[in-house]
């Protein structure tokens, strides 16, 4: 479960399209699985969480 940063707060940074941050955050979440480097500075495990931060801060392109 996401709690930081909020579903709210990502949806702004896709123009409220849930399509494309559903997408963005699947495919970055994949990637770091797969062992790309993280772009953020997080303790987290969980890989949706931190592709969710990534986006949040603006380090992943969405859409």
């Amino acid at each position: 479960m996401i709690v930081k940063p909020t579903t709210a707060e990502l949806l702004e940074k896709t123009g409220e399209n849930k399509f494309c941050l559903v997408i963005a955050t699947a495919k970055r979440a994949r990637q770091i699985s797969n062992g790309s480097e993280r772009l953020v500075n997080s303790d987290e495990r969980s890989t949706v969480t931190v592709a969710a931060e990534e986006l949040a801060e603006g380090r992943v392109k969405i859409c």
